[in-house]
């Protein structure tokens, strides 16, 4: 028998089960509602979701890939949970490189690219949770401003670090953590100044002001989560919105 007739066929609608679960356990993790750090188990998954192992399996390696769960000897798998200080890195890993993708999309991104950016915007001014300064919840890929800066930069390389390696990770902590009184208004008022700046062909300020709204955002994140392990061993995990992001 060849190794070809050995290789299992996974069926179209077991992997379109898998993708299904992934993207609910990862809005689970991103929201909060699987809190960092919490251990998860496959048959806990598996009851809870009402699906069986295969699929499950499936969506926990790409969860895995996406940074959002670890494998940890002797305990299993487990919710990711960084550090603060880890925190920082993270944060000034996104502010150095988000910042050189605002320079660069200023330099190369299209009219209709930037037409985007501003109807993304449009999409978001129209929010309950915007228009209350409750939050600033963006969505995932094409409605996230930032991906959308990232895409424009037209870097492959600027691309798989921040719209894939670290993409995740980052959204996690910043719908966890960002929200703060006037902050989710002042973001939404610095993602336009950033787009004038591109759109004007500006890199030095579009780079600029990418880094003071990144760097807002890290200020903002790291005194929600100081103020949440204070006293406590897990964070008080609030499921909101990309506040201040």
């Amino acid at each position: 028998m060849t190794s070809a007739e050995h290789e299992i066929v996974v069926p179209p609608e077991v992997r379109t089960l898998a993708e299904r679960v992934f993207h609910q356990l990862q809005d689970a993790i991103v929201r909060g509602e699987l809190a960092p750090g919490s251990k998860i188990t496959e048959p806990g998954l598996s009851k809870a979701y009402g699906i069986s192992r295969g699929p499950l399996r499936e969506a926990m390696r790409r969860l895995e890939a996406h940074r959002l769960i670890e494998r940890v000897p002797h305990v299993g798998a487990r919710v990711v949970k960084l550090s603060m200080k880890e925190l920082m890195e993270l944060f000034d890993v996104r502010e150095a490189l988000e910042s050189m993708a605002a320079r660069i999309a200023a330099e190369h991104m299209t009219a209709s690219e930037i037409a985007g950016l501003r109807e993304v915007l449009a999409v978001h001014e129209k929010q309950a949770d915007l228009a209350s300064g409750e939050a600033y919840y963006q969505r995932e890929g094409d409605l996230d401003f930032h991906y959308r800066i990232v895409l424009g930069s037209h870097n492959r390389m600027l691309m798989a670090l921040l719209c894939d390696d670290l993409y995740y990770l980052v959204r996690m902590y910043r719908t966890q953590f960002s929200a703060s009184g006037a902050r989710p208004q002042k973001a939404f008022v610095e993602h336009h100044r950033i787009v004038d700046a591109i759109e004007a062909g500006d890199a030095e300020l579009a780079e600029l002001l990418m880094r003071r709204h990144v760097s807002a955002s890290r200020e903002n994140v790291m005194a929600r989560y100081a103020a949440s392990l204070e006293g406590r061993d897990e964070p008080d995990v609030v499921i909101g919105a990309d506040l201040g992001s």
